[in-house]
């Protein structure tokens, strides 16, 4: 399977993160990709931009040496009704909304029974397209709620490379389930890099051999052609 984006990536915005925007986008060039989603951090993220970071992303040109940029955010999912810390007049003006439990972010040792809730809520909005490494085994899940919340909603799942290698350790009986469940019942997914640094862009192999593994189908991955992104994004 081809991907043709990235569709997780961090700037130097993120504050923990080492490449800028023309940076990410040069090295997606250099990949072949089609597309990039600048996915930086939430304002609740130790370190992360202030809310006026997204307030000015409009200045970011659409396409960056050849590479459609989709200006978007990771952001963080705050208590149990799946609040995040983008209001939604920020959440509004970017292509690309993803939203995830991060530790430091107020919603820490909740215990599967309220990161499930938490989670499901937040695919209620729909503003939100998908729900970042689900597999982190810090905060647990019912998968099989999740899974059919996301075909519910119409949200798409993370598949996020990092997890199966440098981050989230034990991640990976987490992915495994979570994507014999999202071709069990159809839902869809997105895969990420989460790369934090330039030479991390398009980097999936990991995440594409578990998507092999389980027998995903090209028309459940959302980043698997540009016509089939931009519909989900509906920015066609």
């Amino acid at each position: 399977m081809e991907l043709i984006a990235d569709m997780h990536t961090h700037t130097i915005a993120s504050g923990h993160a080492y490449s800028t925007v023309n940076e990410l986008a040069e090295a997606a060039a250099r990949k072949g990709l089609k597309a990039i989603a600048l996915t930086d951090h939430g304002p609740a993220m130790p370190g992360g931009p202030h809310l006026y970071h997204f307030g000015a992303i409009r200045f970011i040109p659409r396409e960056i040496a050849g590479v459609r940029i989709l200006c978007g955010t990771e952001a963080n999912i705050l208590n149990e009704h799946g609040d995040i810390d983008l209001p939604d007049r920020y959440q509004e003006r970017l292509d690309f909304v993803m939203a995830g439990l991060h530790e430091g972010c107020g919603f820490d040792g909740q215990g599967i029974e309220h990161n499930t809730e938490a989670v499901i809520n937040a695919m209620a909005n729909p503003r939100i397209h998908a729900i970042s490494h689900p597999g982190n085994p810090l905060f647990p899940l019912d998968y099989e709620k999740i899974v059919k919340a996301a075909l519910d909603t119409g949200t798409a799942l993370e598949i996020n490379n990092a997890s199966l290698g440098i981050s989230r350790e034990g991640s990976r009986p987490n992915c495994e389930r979570l994507v014999e469940l999202i071709a069990r019942y159809g839902a869809s997914l997105v895969v990420g890099s989460d790369a934090h640094i330039a030479q991390g862009v398009g980097i999936f192999d990991d995440a594409l051999l578990l998507l092999a593994k389980a027998g995903i189908t090209e028309t459940q991955v959302v980043n698997s052609s540009m016509a089939r992104l931009l519909s989900f994004l509906h920015l066609l």
